[in-house]
């Protein structure tokens, strides 16, 4: 079969025989590898992932220890050290196989200069970006207003991007004051644009939420108007039964971070309380590593809930995780079909170095996810536009974006006195 490109868009799905190659025209060939849609990473830390590498040192150690950590390394952060780390990290993306990430930035020092840096490298390297920032009230009332009104102004100059577009973004309720979440729902109502954020991040989400609001967590962001089908929330780890009902009803997109909940203190069954409620879910990397080991962790994280006989059929959630939801998330937000090889949707698509092979009876391929996971992605066009060819990173030299993005963090991390990405040198806990 032959799929033609034009104007971002899958035009026509055809056999070989009936779509001649024309002057001008950029034949791939396939060889018998798969072609798939590219993935969507749901909840994405470009830049936090680099600047704060996980280590187990710092996971033992509290959440707000551990937001203490990430503050005082992105208050150093300038809009020329989010575009070099932003470069690097969209470049691993790319050949990941992700064609679109739905970041959360943190640089409180220059959110509009920031989120304009983000999207010069996603321009540059052609990766769909949807991109926010993950605002706290940490810094005050009029600081945290300030950063909401230069994200919006953001929002409302890439309301129409091909590639890029913006969200407002906060980072979580037990973070988040009243007056902040007010000016966001003002934000909101003007634009509709959507909304980033975590949401019941864990038991120390909830406590706090509750201690200063009296409150749980997702009533107090429904109260504000903050869920519907543009918002994107992450983890949801310590949500109950009728919360996840509430979820559903608004539309919300819950993106899953399972890699992250490996890791951090464990805090319900958000992946079975929110499956049986028919929630729109998708999987995202959350600052841990990328899409795959994400999808490693959900296959972990779904097994060990089947044969606890709270979930079943292990293989359709991660089928649901891995596609079908970042699919709906896509076209949501881009107002396009998406995720399928089919005529019409956006020409979003990965080849991979696999020829599956197939079950002679079924016609499928086992496990194809499996498959995959192990094997290279060829080619990554973004919007009808090829980004990596044969393996490579086309229009830049990812050696050249990592020997820039290195020397920006040694000098960040110096800055803060944290060493560089050794975990052993990590503050040692007290007590």
């Amino acid at each position: 079969m032959a799929v033609v490109v034009e104007d971002g868009l899958i035009r026509r799905v055809a056999p070989d025989a009936e779509v001649p190659v024309l002057p001008g025209d950029w034949e791939v060939s396939c060889r018998g590898r798969l072609v798939m849609p590219g993935l969507v990473d749901c909840h994405s830390h470009l830049v936090g992932d680099l600047l704060v590498p996980t280590s187990g040192e710092l996971l033992l150690h509290p959440p707000q220890v551990r937001l203490e950590h990430e503050r005082r390394l992105a208050a150093h952060l300038t809009a020329a050290d989010v575009e070099i780390l932003s470069l690097y990290a969209m470049a691993r993306a790319l050949r990941s196989g992700v064609t679109l990430a739905v970041d959360h930035l943190s640089c409180p020092g220059d959110v509009a200069g920031a989120l304009d840096a983000q999207a010069r490298a996603a321009e540059q390297l052609g990766l769909r970006l949807v991109a926010s920032h993950a605002t706290t009230s940490l810094e005050g009332t009029s600081e945290s207003v300030a950063q909401a009104e230069a994200n919006a102004d953001f929002v409302r100059r890439r309301g129409s991007h091909s590639l890029v577009r913006g969200a407002l973004g906060f980072h979580a309720s037990w973070t988040c004051a009243n007056p902040l979440m007010q000016k966001l729902s003002r934000l909101r109502d003007a634009s509709g644009a959507p909304v980033v954020f975590h949401l019941s991040e864990g038991d120390h989400d909830l406590a706090t939420t509750w201690e200063q609001h009296f409150q749980r967590v997702v009533p107090r962001l429904e109260g504000f108007g903050l869920l519907g089908p543009l918002s994107v929330a992450a983890y949801a780890r310590a949500v109950d039964d009728t919360e996840s009902v509430r979820l559903a009803e608004s539309g919300t997109c819950v993106a899953l971070g399972p890699g992250s909940a490996l890791l951090v203190e464990p805090s319900g069954r958000a992946l079975e309380t929110l499956h049986g409620r028919q929630n729109l879910m998708g999987l995202g990397s959350a600052g841990h590593g990328n899409l795959w080991d994400a999808i490693a962790a959900a296959l972990i994280t779904a097994m060990g809930a089947a044969r606890g006989s709270r979930l079943v059929d292990p293989d359709g959630v991660l089928v649901q995780l891995f596609a079908d939801g970042p699919a709906e998330l896509c076209s949501r937000l881009y107002g396009a079909p998406s995720g399928a090889v089919e005529e019409g949707r956006l020409a979003d698509l990965l080849v991979f170095d696999c020829v599956p092979a197939l079950d002679p009876d079924s016609g499928q391929a086992p496990f194809l996810m499996g498959q995959l996971g192990r094997s290279r992605v060829a080619w990554n066009i973004v919007d009808g536009r090829v980004t990596v060819r044969e393996g490579q990173l086309l229009g830049m030299d990812e050696v050249a974006l990592a020997r820039e993005a290195s020397l920006v963090l040694s000098r960040l991390w110096a800055k803060t006195r944290i060493p560089e990405a050794a975990a052993h040198f990590w503050p040692v806990r007290q007590g």
